[in-house]
C-alpha cells in the first residue's frame, strides 16, 4: 500500500475540520482535525503554507465559541 501523499492528508483533514462545523459536531472535533492537519502540515515542511489556513479556522472556532449561546439549565 503506497504511503498517502501529505498534502493530500491536509486536505482531508481541513474538509473532515470543515464538514465537521457545518454538521453540528462538537467543535472539539473540528478543531482535533484542524492541529492534527498542522502536524502532517510540519512534519511534511509545509507549515508555512498551511499554517495560515489553520490559524483562520482556529481564529473562527474561537469567535464562534464566544458567541455560542450557553444552553440553558434543565428544569428541575
Amino acid at each position: 500500500m503506497a504511503k498517502e501523499n501529505p498534502r493530500e492528508t491536509i486536505q482531508k483533514l481541513l474538509v473532515t475540520g470543515d464538514n465537521r462545523l457545518k454538521q453540528g459536531v462538537d467543535p472539539a472535533k473540528a478543531r482535533e482535525s484542524y492541529l492534527r492537519a498542522l502536524d502532517v502540515a510540519r512534519e511534511a515542511g509545509l507549515e508555512e503554507q498551511v499554517g495560515p489556513l489553520v490559524e483562520l479556522r482556529l481564529a473562527e472556532l474561537d469567535r464562534l465559541a464566544r458567541e455560542r449561546p450557553r444552553p440553558a439549565p434543565p428544569d428541575d
